[in-house]
């Protein structure tokens, strides 16, 4: 048992010093890019001038569970420095 232990804490270890970053990254993209869709097809839902194709219509049932944390997400203030683009990697 203490074997299958250390070789799953090797393994985590691994994975936190190779692909960790790579997932947070990943992530982070995936967030700005879900924003930016979401900005684009249900503007209208936080103000923004946007003219709703029909097509916006088609995809709310697929988007209505994630608008309420894109409301957060888009309301948030934000600066400069919170993009993926500015982290320092290794420090």
């Amino acid at each position: 048992m203490s074997k299958q232990r250390s070789s799953s804490a090797f393994r985590d270890f691994v994975y936190g010093m190779t692909g960790y970053e790579f997932v947070m990254q990943a992530r982070e993209l995936r967030a700005s890019l879900e924003s930016v869709f979401m900005a684009i097809t249900l503007g209208d839902l936080m103000g923004i001038p946007v003219v709703p194709p029909i097509f916006a219509l088609r995809i709310l049932p697929y988007v209505v569970p994630s608008i309420d944390s894109w409301k957060r997400r888009f309301a948030r203030e934000r600066e400069l420095s919170d993009s993926e683009e500015f982290h320092l990697h290794g420090l």
